[in-house]
C-alpha cells in the first residue's frame, strides 16, 4: 500500500504560568493553515485590538512570502523558474539576500545542504502517493544527475538553472524565513512577548509575560508519545529536523525525506536534530544541513558558530553542544 504520512505534531509547548489570571487577560492566540501546516501565534498585549492587528499583519507577511517564493505555490517566483522554458529569473533585493544565505549554508556544509534535491524525493515517491518498490540504482543515479546547487548560475541577482539542474525546492528554508519575518512584524507592531510556531520552525520574542522563559518539549523520535526533555528559551529561535516528520512507506518500511546525496538514500545515522540560535531562518537551514553532516563535525562547527545543537543518533544516543540545556 502506498502512502505518505505528514506528522503534524513535532513539539509540545508549555505555556503555563504562576499568574494564570494575568495570562488569561494578556494572552492572545491565533492559528492559521499556511505553508501546508498549522502556524500558531501567541502574543501578550495590554490591548486586544493591538494584539489582533499585530497577528493579522504577521500572518499576512507569511502569506505574502508563501505566494512570492514557495516552490510549491503556483505563480510564485520559484515555481515559475522551475516550470519555465527559459529557467531564468531576476531576483529583487530580498530574493538576492535570501539565496545568498542559502549558499552560505551550502558552503558551510560542504554541499550536503542542497535545495536542488527534489528529483531524488520524487524518485522515492514523495511527489505522489508513494511507490511499490524502493528505487533502483539506475533511478537514483538519474535523479542525482540533475541535482547540485553548485551547478546553478547565481550572478548579479540573476538565478539561472541550466540543463544539469532540474529545479529548486524551498521546503528546507522558506518556512523558517517566513517565521523570522513574522517575528519582525510583531516586534514592529509593539509586541514584546510572543511565540510563533510552524511545528518545525519556532521563533520567540522575549519571554513570557510573568518573566519566565518559554518552555518547549522536544519530542522523542523513538516514541512520539513522549518527550526527551524541555528546552527553555527567551528571544531565540528553534529549527527541528526529524526522521519521522515526513516519510513514505514501502513494503512496510518507512523512508524519511532527508536525503543523503552521496548514497541517494535517506540519511541513516540520525533521528533528530534541534538547533537553537537567533534566527528562525538560520535555524531552519542549519537543522537540515546538520542532519546531513557527520555528527562530530556538526558539534565542532556549532561551537564555532556559537549555536546550540542537539542530535539524536539512529541508536537513540543524545549528543549536544556544551551550551545546549535539556531539562
Amino acid at each position: 500500500m502506498k502512502k505518505i504520512i505528514f506528522l503534524l505534531l513535532l513539539i509540545s509547548i508549555f505555556i503555563g504560568c504562576d499568574k494564570e489570571k494575568i495570562l488569561d487577560e494578556k494572552k492572545y492566540v491565533e492559528e492559521r493553515f499556511l505553508f501546508g501546516t498549522y502556524i500558531q501565534m501567541i502574543v501578550f498585549s495590554e490591548n486586544k485590538e493591538k494584539a489582533e492587528n499585530a497577528m493579522n499583519a504577521a500572518f499576512e507577511k507569511i502569506d505574502e512570502l508563501d505566494r512570492k517564493y514557495n516552490s510549491k505555490t503556483k505563480g510564485s517566483i520559484i515555481y515559475n523558474l522551475n516550470h519555465s522554458n527559459e529557467k531564468k529569473i531576476k531576483l529583487d533585493e530580498e530574493g538576492t539576500i535570501l539565496f545568498n544565505e542559502v549558499k552560505k549554508i551550502y558552503d558551510m556544509s560542504n554541499g550536503k545542504y542542497d535545495i536542488t534535491i527534489s528529483p531524488l524525493l520524487e524518485t522515492w515517491g514523495f511527489d505522489k502517493n508513494g511507490r511499490e518498490n524502493i528505487p533502483s540504482n539506475q533511478e537514483i543515479q538519474e535523479a542525482l544527475n540533475v541535482i547540485g546547487f553548485d551547478k546553478i548560475i547565481f550572478d548579479n541577482g540573476k538565478l539561472i538553472l541550466n540543463n544539469s539542474v532540474k529545479e529548486i525546492d524551498t521546503g528546507s528554508f522558506l518556512k523558517g524565513y517566513a517565521v523570522e519575518k513574522a517575528k519582525e512584524v510583531l516586534e514592529e507592531k509593539g509586541i514584546k512577548n510572543g511565540f510563533i510556531s510552524s511545528i518545525s520552525s519556532i521563533a520567540t520574542i522575549g519571554g513570557k509575560i510573568d518573566g519566565t522563559l518559554w518552555k518547549i518539549g522536544v519530542q522523542n523520535p523513538s516514541d512520539l508519545e513522549k518527550i526527551l526533555g524541555i528546552v527553555e528559551v527567551e528571544d531565540k529561535s528553534l529549527g527541528i529536523s526529524g526522521d519521522y516528520q515526513t516519510y513514505v512507506e514501502i513494503k512496510g518500511k518507512k523512508y524519511h525525506h532527508i536525503m543523503d546525496k552521496s548514497t541517494g538514500y535517506p540519511v541513516k545515522d540520525k533521528k533528530l536534530v534541534v538547533v537553537i540560535c537567533n534566527s528562525a531562518f538560520q535555524a531552519d537551514m542549519y537543522s537540515t544541513a546538520f542532519f546531513n553532516m557527520n555528527i562530530e563535525e556538526v558539534l565542532r562547527k556549532a561551537e564555532i558558530l556559537n549555536i546550540d545543537v542537539l542530535v539524536v543518533t539512529n541508536t537513540g544516543d543524545i549528543k549536544t553542544t556544551k551550551s545546549f540545556k535539556l531539562k
